[in-house]
């Protein structure tokens, strides 16, 4: 498995969210309307993705990410459904809070995204010490082998 390159795909994920919300902070409402639906489409593309790469290691037992990534799913298309209701909304009372609410929801998002970055990194070296360890193991079978 080529984690760098994953990672690197990460990071340049990143760049773009971090570049996104830059100019979205400085869109029209209906800019803002065609950049969350690119959004929705993104997420739901790459959630397929997964859901695939998920379904062609189906022989392994059910993981903790998986369910992560099934939860992540389930998250999405709730805030989908925020989102095409705080398009129908006319109470600017209520549009307020439901923008302290969407704020409040981004900021947890990103902390939890970060909690994510690192127990990838530690996932990443778990699986790099398997490795090493599975390479030492050879290394010594093949030692008492001769």
């Amino acid at each position: 498995m080529d984690f760098s390159a994953k990672l690197e795909n990460l990071k340049t994920k990143v760049n773009e969210m971090v570049a996104t919300a830059q100019a979205a902070a400085k869109e029209n409402r209906e800019q803002l309307k065609q950049r969350v639906d690119q959004a929705q489409d993104d997420a739901t593309q790459a959630m397929e993705e997964a859901k695939l790469r998920a379904d062609e290691t189906a022989d392994r037992a059910q993981s903790k990410w998986a369910q992560m990534k099934a939860d992540a799913a389930a998250r999405r298309e709730d805030m989908k459904a925020k989102i095409n209701k705080r398009a129908d909304q006319l109470d600017a009372k209520a549009a307020a809070t439901d923008a302290d609410w969407a704020e409040a929801d981004a900021a947890d998002a990103i902390d939890y995204a970060t909690l994510v970055v690192y127990d990838a990194q530690l996932a990443v070296l778990d699986a790099l010490d398997a490795l090493d360890a599975r390479a030492y193991a050879d290394e010594r079978a093949r030692i008492a082998a001769t």
